[in-house]
């Protein structure tokens, strides 16, 4: 209940002070009659009525109670009302990951049928990811669809059999056992090394790495089958305290002959007749080792050397191969024992057997037989030999796999090249 405001009563006109008078003291603001005490009180009963109604709860409507009833059932079952605005986890996120579903639904059809042409044909694919190039396989002038021969690591007992195809420019040697040999010095694989008579198992290494730079210097390296001295087998790998042996192969290619061939140890051609065709070499064989007399390590070495080659006419497409196969000895002394040179190797023993090079023919260089060039050389005689025929033994009294045997045996023909 509101009290009745306070306020100060009109002054009675006449009194002094009062307005109604000229000259009177100043009064108040102004004047009026007093509120009813009847009227008042209905005032007050009003605005209490009104608050009341006010602040009093309103009875929803039909709308808020089924709203409200959708609520609480949604919460009974766990269930959340969608966002009103997306957020960038919620909503958002969901409509990008439809966008995505879409996006995706766009682009696998595509993808899967472009995987499928190439699981058909890799070779569509940039590059080899896949191993699967012939020529990666294979190295330079191998064929095409011809797998490589594992590491000879025994004796072999049979010929191979024969390969499909003839040789050409690019593919010199197809047609041939060759096709799957290795490339030059990978041929070469080495034995693991352990340790041998006076010897620890690295300096069994070390002689073995020396086997492999021989026989790369003297039957792969490029300058070495063009007619250069091989200077890293003289100077480097044989021992030169070995009686003669080093200075008589100085000798043999400075002034070659028929007791003095270099074609013995050394693989090389005539560049005013012949070119190699490609710059690879196709090597097979085995290095073993042992323990020597005395302490020493003896080095068994036996490869073939496939050599394809072509008339010195650089229009001719004219393709032939050479086959060399040397079978060498070689030995590491104790120098505590022996006059030697540490890390140095002595020949014990060496054999070769050439094939399809001309008969009689000692100027130093092997002479493939070339259909555009004729006959050269005496004519081979004998029985006719596989020179890829690893199972045979070779040696002076073997009489040669022909064509072109340099040692004082005959002059034998091959069964194929």
């Amino acid at each position: 209940m509101s009290e009745k405001p306070s306020g100060k009563a009109p002054e009675e006109p006449g009194e002094p002070g009062g307005s109604g008078e000229p000259g009177g003291s100043g009064g108040s603001a102004g004047s009026g009659e007093s509120i009813p005490d009847d009227v008042w009180e209905r005032f007050v009963q009003d605005s209490e009525r009104d608050i009341r109604i006010s602040q009093a709860p309103k009875e929803p409507s039909a709308r808020a109670r089924m709203v409200t009833e959708r609520l609480r059932q949604q919460d009974a079952r766990g269930e959340l009302p969608p966002a009103w605005r997306a957020d960038p986890v919620g909503q958002g996120a969901n409509g990008r990951r439809a966008r995505r579903r879409r996006v995706w639904t766009v682009i696998g059809i595509p993808l899967a049928l472009a995987v499928a042409v190439v699981a058909m044909k890799p070779s569509l694919l940039p590059g080899d990811p896949f191993g699967t190039d012939s020529a990666a396989v294979m190295g330079s002038g191998s064929g095409p669809a011809v797998s490589p021969l594992p590491a000879e690591t025994a004796p072999e007992t049979a010929a191979p059999g024969s390969a499909p195809g003839s040789p050409t420019l690019d593919e010199p040697f197809a047609g041939s056992p060759a096709a799957r040999y290795a490339d030059g010095a990978a041929g070469i694989v080495l034995p693991e090394a352990k340790a041998v008579g006076a010897f620890s198992k690295e300096q069994v290494a070390g002689a073995l790495e020396q086997s492999r730079t021989l026989l790369v210097g003297a039957n792969v390296d490029r300058g070495t089958l063009l007619g250069d001295t091989p200077e890293t087998v003289l100077g480097e790998v044989l021992d030169p305290k070995q009686p003669e042996f080093v200075d008589d192969l100085r000798s043999w290619l400075r002034k070659p002959g028929r007791g003095h061939d270099p074609l013995r140890f050394f693989s090389r051609f005539d560049q005013d007749e012949v070119r190699l065709v490609g710059d690879v070499v196709k090597t097979r064989g085995r290095t073993t080792f042992e323990g020597g007399k005395d302490g020493a390590l003896d080095i068994h070495v036996d490869y073939t050397f496939v050599y394809a080659l072509a008339p010195a006419d650089p229009d001719s497409g004219e393709v032939a191969r050479t086959i060399v196969r040397r079978v060498i000895d070689l030995r590491l002394l104790d120098p505590a024992k022996y006059e030697a040179t540490p890390g140095r190797l002595a020949v014990i023993r060496y054999d070769d057997d050439i094939a399809n090079s001309a008969c009689g023919v000692y100027d130093g260089f092997l002479h493939p037989r070339l259909a555009s060039g004729g006959p050269t050389g005496a004519p081979p005689s004998g029985p006719a030999v596989d020179p890829y025929d690893r199972s045979r033994d070779i040696g002076d009294d073997d009489g040669g796999a022909g064509d072109g045997d340099s040692g004082e045996g005959s002059c034998g023909s091959v069964s194929r090249t």
